[in-house]
């Protein structure tokens, strides 16, 4: 007998609470979109926003307090001490963009220092100094990357299930070649990712691939909540939070396929049911598999935000809240899209062909005999 997390013969109505999901949905979202409002946007990290970034080694442990008031007297604008590591002794400097040097913040930390801290021995490991310029680029860049794996992931969803490689490619190469050229000539990137994003959603309605608006409204759904929640939290923004962001995509989409799948083999199998009572169907069949899956990653995860020190734990908290949110999504938005989409769906493209080929009198294929 194997390990059951849930029932067998479950068989709960997940569809017919779709809109209680739809106002949680709603509640998040807007809750993040305030968050953001008020704090004037993402609280950027050094790698978005500019500055620098110093690694400090002490000999011995020394606390928060002690080092934040060993740098007061520099006045290092935006001074923000994050230890790194768990015993004590190492830790992460960041402040904003200055025009001094990387070698002029140098001096400028080991003059508070020393002046500050007498005899304690320590050693800046490393320093790391980011232009506002460059953190503008990276910002831009990180918001293309995201949209190109959407595009992507509609591609595969349309090939996948509806068998519209062409359709879905000829959408994805057009928005992001019109996306490129824009940019090229000095749009703004943001406002343009934002612009063809929304065409996505339209022309994926509009050509009725049901599947793939489906997979990146459930993704959009994901990140806005995540990015949501990370700024309640008051987190900042950085590289690590664009690659946990990404991480995100990839397994909501995968948790996404899981239960399309399931989908798609009883619409192959039963050509007529109800979709509702389909999509009902499968999401029993797959939960204990997504239960089990997720539960899994969330504990792996857990133990990285415990255990993972000051520098991971930006990533671990990210990827924790997209895990659960993506895991809830592809029940509760993805699944509910094809249901209000209910029209637009080619059943009979899911019905068994026949095999035409050649048999012999005792069933083998013509070639086989």
């Amino acid at each position: 007998m194997g390990l059951h997390f849930v029932p067998d013969n479950l068989n709960i109505n997940f569809i017919g609470i779709r809109k209680i999901s739809y106002a949680v949905s709603i509640f998040l979202i807007l809750l993040g979109v305030g968050s953001l409002i008020l704090s004037g946007g993402p609280r950027y990290g050094i790698d978005f926003a500019g500055g620098t970034t110093a690694q400090i080694k002490f000999e011995k442990p020394i606390s928060d307090e002690t080092l934040k008031k060993s740098l007061e007297a520099s006045s290092l604008p935006g001074l923000v001490v994050q230890q790194f590591g768990t015993d004590g002794t190492s830790y992460l400097l960041r402040v904003s963009t200055m025009p001094e040097t990387s070698e002029g913040m140098h001096a400028i930390v080991t003059g508070a220092l020393d002046a500050s801290l007498g005899g304690t021995k320590y050693e800046i490991q490393r320093m790391e100094t980011v232009g506002p310029k460059v953190g503008a680029d990276l910002r831009a860049q990180a918001v293309e990357a995201i949209y190109y794996a959407l595009l992507l992931i509609s591609i595969y969803v349309s090939g996948r299930f509806e068998h519209r490689w062409f359709t879905a490619g000829f959408i994805a190469c057009a928005l992001g070649g019109t996306m490129f050229g824009l940019g090229y000539m000095g749009l703004n990137k943001t406002v343009l990712v934002g612009a063809a994003v929304l065409m996505t959603l339209v022309l994926c309605w509009k050509f009725k691939l049901v599947f793939a608006l489906g997979a990146v409204v459930s993704i959009l759904h994901d990140l806005l909540v995540t990015i949501g929640l990370y700024s309640i939290l008051g987190r900042e923004f950085d590289l690590t939070t664009i690659a946990a962001l990404l991480t995100v995509v990839g397994y909501s989409l995968n948790d996404t396929i899981i239960v399309y799948d399931r989908i798609r083999e009883n619409l192959h199998n039963d050509m007529v049911s109800p979709l509702m009572k389909i999509i009902n169907s499968s999401i029993n069949q797959t939960i204990s598999r997504t239960v089990l899956t997720s539960g899994t990653t969330l504990i792996a995860i857990l133990a990285l935000l415990i255990f993972g020190g000051g520098t991971i734990f930006d990533f671990a908290l990210t990827v924790f809240i997209g895990v659960f949110i993506g895991t809830a999504s592809s029940i509760f938005i993805a699944t509910p899209v094809l249901l209000a989409l209910e029209s637009d769906i080619n059943r009979e493209s899911f019905r068994p062909k026949k095999d035409t080929r050649a048999r012999s009198a005792d069933g083998r294929l013509a070639a086989q005999v």
